[in-house]
C-alpha cells in the first residue's frame, strides 16, 4: 500500500518546498491548504479529518489560534498520523502568551500518544524576500525593532529538506530539532550584504517597541498580532535566537546554507 505523507500549509512558505523536497525523494504527497485541491483550513475543523484520513505522517505548522491545537493532534491520535511540527527556537524561555499557537501545538504534541519530532526554527533568510519584510527591502528603508544582536537566520529550503528526511523515516521520533543557519549575523551586516547584492542602498531604520506596535496597528494589524510579534523581537534582542547550532548539517550531512548564497538566490524578489 502507498505510504501517502499530508503536508499542511503547501502553498506556503515552507509548505510548497516540503511538497517538492518529499516528491525529491520519492515520496507521494497530499498537499493540503485553504485553496489546494484537499483542503484544510484551521477555522473549519471539517477539513481536518478528510485531509488526515489515509496518510501516515504529516507535516504541521503549528496554528495561530492555540484552541486548534490539541483537537487537531487528537484527530490525527485517532487516524494514527505520524506528526511533524514545526515550531519557534527557544520556545521554552518565551512567554506563552507570545507564539501562543507554538506553546498549544507542542504541549498537544508531546503529550500524544503519537510518534513526532519537533522542528524548532530560527527567523528564515527568506523572511527578506518573502512577505515580512520584503516590501521595506524593495522600498530601500526597512524599519524593525531590532538592534545589534546577531541572528543565525536559517535558509527554509534547508528546513523543507530536513521536514522531508524526517517526515520519510522513523528514526527521528521523539526528537526536537533546533535549525538555524551556519553563522549568526546582525540585522545590519545583513541588511549591508543585501545592499551590496543590489547595488542599491537599502536602510535599516531601528524601531523602539511602541514605535513598531504604532506601526503594525497602523497597518491594520490586531493588537494580539503586534504584541506577538514585538514578543518574537524581544526574544532576538535578548540573544535567546543568537546561537547557531549544527542540526541542520548532522542531518542533512552538508552544511547549512549561508546568508551570502542566500542573498544571491533571491535577488530577484527584490527588483
Amino acid at each position: 500500500m502507498t505510504q501517502e505523507i499530508l503536508v499542511l500549509g503547501a502553498t506556503g512558505k515552507t509548505g510548497r518546498r516540503v511538497v517538492d523536497a518529499l516528491k525529491a525523494a520519492g515520496a507521494t504527497v497530499r498537499a493540503a491548504s485553504r485553496s489546494s485541491a484537499v483542503r484544510f483550513d484551521w477555522s473549519d475543523e471539517s477539513t481536518w479529518q478528510p485531509a488526515l484520513s489515509g496518510t501516515t505522517a504529516a507535516y504541521v505548522i503549528a496554528p495561530h489560534d492555540p484552541a486548534a491545537a490539541a483537537p487537531f493532534v487528537a484527530q490525527a491520535e485517532a487516524s494514527g498520523v505520524r506528526l511533524v511540527l514545526l515550531s519557534g527556537k527557544a520556545l521554552d524561555e518565551i512567554p506563552n502568551d507570545v507564539f501562543a499557537g507554538m506553546h498549544a501545538a507542542e504541549a498537544a504534541v508531546r503529550a500524544s500518544g503519537l510518534p513526532w519530532t519537533i522542528l524548532r526554527a530560527n527567523n528564515f533568510a527568506q523572511n527578506f524576500s518573502e512577505e515580512l519584510w520584503q516590501q521595506g527591502v524593495r522600498a530601500g528603508r526597512l524599519a524593525l525593532p531590532v538592534d545589534d544582536t546577531p541572528e543565525p537566520f536559517v535558509d527554509v529550503q534547508d528546513i523543507a529538506e530536513v521536514a522531508a528526511l524526517v517526515l520519510t523515516s522513523e528514526d527521528h521520533d521523539g526528537q526536537t530539532y533546533n535549525l538555524t543557519g551556519p553563522a549568526a549575523i546582525t540585522f545590519d551586516t545583513a541588511v549591508a550584504k543585501i545592499s551590496s547584492a543590489l547595488g542599491r542602498t537599502v536602510e535599516l531604520v531601528k524601531l523602539t517597541p511602541d514605535e513598531y506596535r504604532e506601526t503594525l496597528l497602523s497597518e491594520g494589524l490586531s493588537e494580539n498580532d503586534a504584541t506577538e510579534l514585538n514578543g518574537m523581537y524581544e526574544a532576538m534582542r535578548k540573544g535567546l535566537l543568537a546561537t547557531p547550532t549544527d542540526d541542520v548539517s548532522r542531518l542533512l550531512g552538508r552544511e547549512a546554507t549561508d546568508f551570502d548564497t542566500y542573498v544571491a538566490g533571491a535577488l530577484d524578489a527584490w527588483r
